[in-house]
């Protein structure tokens, strides 16, 4: 294992601020903004978020913020003392580094999302390159991203470990060829 790749969101940061965030404030800011109690925004915005979810744009900040009319940017960052890492994802990420492994974060967010995440916690510190999925056009859902990876950043999927908490994204590596996968 020459390159070591891992997910950001329920790998090296806890979920609890996405959580948040989509499950509990944004429903109940878009449905205040709209007169509505919180049950039936949330039955409005759920058919949308799941048309949505797989592609890149359920990760963008730039489309949710025109779909749903509300300062996604701002929100994020009014919350952003909720980001905190994983209990051990630092440690493990400093032993990643002593073993002299080259380190990428790999991550559906949007570039808006790392950056907020980033600048509270410290990631970049931890990894050689922050790559966000953004900058390919193409999710992590799908085995494209695996070879805009390669190109761009010389990632060789036979001597890559990833690690992810999606299914999904998991099974795109997989068909993509990286030899080392764990959830």
């Amino acid at each position: 294992i020459d390159v070591v790749c891992l997910d950001m969101d329920g790998t090296v940061l806890d979920l609890h601020f996405d959580n948040l965030f989509w499950l509990e404030v944004l429903p109940r800011r878009w449905g205040e903004a709209r007169g509505l109690d919180f049950e039936a925004a949330m039955a409005l915005l759920r058919p949308r978020f799941d048309a949505k979810r797989g592609t890149l744009d359920w990760y963008c900040v730039d489309h949710w913020s025109d779909e749903l009319g509300l300062d996604i940017p701002a929100l994020k960052h009014e919350l952003r003392a909720e980001i905190r890492y994983l209990d051990g994802a630092a440690d493990f990420l400093d032993l990643l580094r002593g073993l002299g492994k080259r380190v990428l974060l790999t991550t559906n967010a949007h570039p808006l999302s790392l950056r907020v995440k980033n600048d509270h916690t410290g990631l970049a510190r931890h990894f050689d390159q922050l790559v966000t999925s953004h900058e390919f056009g193409v999710p992590k859902e799908h085995p494209l991203f695996w070879q805009h990876l390669g190109r761009a950043y010389g990632v060789n999927a036979a001597t890559t470990l990833f690690v992810d908490d999606s299914a999904a994204v998991l099974a795109a590596a997989r068909a993509a060829g990286v030899a080392w996968i764990y959830q």
